[in-house]
């Protein structure tokens, strides 16, 4: 720890967060900054010269002149008070005759005598370490050093901004990439649950069309009314696709209050639901603050391939909903056909499928789980799966708050 009585920077909290956000410390030797601390080295006419950055308890040098050593601890440090300073320089023309530092064993072991520093100071004004140079006996120290110490303080400090933001940069087109895929997973799944509200339309409208002459009956009206239904909740849902593709960012970012069993019922709409299914879900009212749209795919595909895979006389689809402090945990349990489990680790696996036909005689395309696991991830969220072949399957689905 710090000796008591050492000065800090006012700022030292902010000063310490924004040291690490450069990734600086123990980052290696480079040459652009060993040959700045050696014109500072030769300007100065010293043999010591340090480019140094100060986080909690250390001294880390990430250019040296003069000496084998790779550190100091931060109490022992001169630069401990250039950073805490209100100069922009610090100089000590001769340390035995300065009571901040006559006792410091850099001074007495090390003979260090002459100390000249100037604190780095980043864009936001942030003392991040220093450039300084150091000698074992007095010096003078010119006005024209002291310009050129300056110069290249400036110089090291240009240098670690310049650093920062290109690595920012590359960060975000990172998230650009990262945001195209997803798009393109996002499109493939959600042309892939549109076969589902579809597939509704598509049956609704062959039974109205054999019953066309029964004009004013009552079932040709429900059937009506389920058409409509149905197709208007796939316009909504394709709606909001259209506005998501645009800015893939809102699928993160946009979150919204909705009631739970509410967006399970027109889910379910989306859906052929054979009469033999029943779907069960959570007795409490929730009433969730999430990505809407994220959450409508995730529901869409766990339920539709519950739906589909599911072999028994009396299906069951059961869904429950438990609110934490820091998550939403979502689970979706059938009685299906259950997974085998040398394929449980592959499940969630890009294009890949157990090649098994469902109970509509189609074939999976094995985008659908890949995409949900991969949009939790971006949502700081997980999906996990057990199951029993022959005896049903309970996803299990953690959605940070």
């Amino acid at each position: 720890m710090i000796e008591r009585g050492l000065p800090l920077p006012e700022n030292e909290t902010e000063r310490l967060a924004a040291l690490q956000s450069y990734h600086l410390m123990d980052s290696g030797e480079e040459k652009d900054f060993d040959a700045i601390a050696a014109i500072a080295s030769a300007l100065c006419h010293t043999p010591i010269s340090l480019i140094t950055f100060i986080d909690e308890k250390r001294q880390w040098f990430k250019a040296r002149i003069g000496t084998a050593l790779t550190e100091n601890f931060r109490d022992l440090s001169f630069c401990t008070h250039t950073i805490a300073g209100k100069d922009d320089m610090m100089i000590v023309p001769d340390a035995l005759q300065d009571p901040r530092f006559a006792g410091n064993p850099v001074v007495t072991q090390a003979n260090v005598t002459f100390y000249a520093g100037v604190p780095l100071v980043n864009e936001d004004g942030y003392a991040l370490g220093t450039l300084c140079v150091l000698d074992q006996k007095p010096h003078d120290f010119s006005d024209e050093q002291i310009d050129a110490l300056k110069g290249l303080a400036k110089q090291v400090v240009d240098k670690i901004e310049l650093r920062r933001k290109v690595a920012l940069l590359e960060k975000t087109n990172q998230e650009l990439i990262n945001a195209n895929v997803l798009i393109q997973k996002f499109a493939s799944m959600a042309a892939h649950d549109i076969k589902n509200p579809l597939s509704s339309i598509k049956l609704t409208s062959q039974a109205l069309k054999g019953r066309r002459e029964i004009q004013q009956s009552a079932g040709c009206l429900r059937l009506v009314d389920m058409n409509i239904s149905a197709t208007e909740n796939m316009l909504e849902l394709v709606n909001e696709m259209m506005a998501y593709s645009k800015n893939p960012a809102l699928l993160l970012e946009k979150k919204q209050e909705f009631d739970l069993n509410a967006l399970i019922a027109k889910i379910v709409t989306l859906l052929v639901v054979p009469e033999n299914i029943r779907i069960v879900v959570p007795g409490t009212r929730h009433r969730l603050y999430f990505s809407i749209v994220a959450f409508d795919q995730i529901l869409i595909n766990l339920l539709s391939n519950a739906i589909r895979y599911n072999d028994k006389n009396e299906g069951l689809i059961q869904i429950r909903f438990v609110e934490k402090s820091e998550y939403y945990l979502l689970e979706i349990e059938d009685n299906g056909i259950g997974i085998p489990e040398a394929y449980i680790d592959r499940i969630f696996d890009y294009n890949f499928t157990l090649k098994i036909k469902d109970r509509f005689n189609c074939e999976g395309s094995g985008i659908g789980l890949s995409t949900v696991k991969d949009l939790l991830f971006l949502l700081n969220s997980s999906i996990s799966v057990t199951s029993a072949q022959g005896v049903g399957s309970v996803f299990t689905v953690r959605l940070k708050r």
